[in-house]
């Protein structure tokens, strides 16, 4: 999955408009924002075979501790935690609870869709038994399911948030179609040299986050203020 996560992002803004979609898609992203860190440390790994399965070229050998279930779950309450320490004097205890609920929910989805798509090699535990139900073994399927995934959250998100001036507009679309050409790319181009460059790679991948920031300073929910989104 990749636009699959950012769809759910942004179909989440509906039921947490205070929320900015930098910080959704933060938290629907985070496994895979700290995963090139650790295979560039060495703690986790990443072999590139071809043929692996039908999508994508890459086995993934050991990543526990951001894509087992149990530290996903436990990455998720860290993210929440974080997002309430930080806004607890912004937001009512009762809304906080939901974002914070939210929050947390999105990251444990990034492990649901990743379920979803990967050949069973998603521990529940370090070193437990592993789960995936293989819908990368097929890329139409694949496409279909994550394309669906993807414009349901554009279409919510563009149902709820009004741009407030051009860059608004056109900072979005232009996040859009990005993600995109991106993912088309992944599926159409060769595979990676190496497993380092895979990681140096997957860095950039920060940016999404920022670009999510960037669009809500210029966009907004209706009937709340600018100020109300973090």
């Amino acid at each position: 999955m990749f636009i699959g996560h950012f769809g759910l992002a942004l179909a989440a803004k509906k039921a947490v408009p205070r929320v900015s979609l930098g910080t959704l898609i933060l938290a629907t992203s985070w496994i895979d924002l700290v995963w090139p860190i650790f295979l560039l440390l060495g703690i986790e790994q990443v072999r590139i075979a071809p043929g692996d399965t039908a999508f994508t070229p890459l086995e993934f050998t050991h990543y526990p501790y951001t894509h087992s279930l149990l530290y996903v779950v436990g990455w998720g309450m860290l993210l929440a935690g974080s997002y309430v320490i930080l806004r607890r004097r912004g937001i009512a205890r009762r809304l906080l609870v939901l974002d914070g609920a939210v929050i947390a929910a999105l990251v444990v989805s990034h492990w649901v869709l990743d379920w979803l798509t990967h050949r069973p090699d998603l521990p529940l535990y370090p070193e437990g038994p592993r789960a995936g139900l293989g819908l990368w073994n097929s890329v139409p399927s694949t496409v279909v399911i994550e394309g669906m995934i993807f414009l349901a959250g554009v279409f919510f998100y563009t149902r709820l948030i009004k741009p407030r001036d051009r860059i608004g507009r056109w900072s979005f679309w232009g996040f859009v179609a990005f993600a995109a050409v991106i993912y088309i790319a992944n599926i159409s181009g060769p595979p990676p040299p190496s497993a380092e460059a895979i990681g140096w790679v997957g860095l950039a991948a920060w940016l999404f986050p920022v670009w999510g920031w960037w669009i809500e300073r210029h966009r907004r929910p209706m009937g709340i203020s600018r100020a109300g989104s973090a």
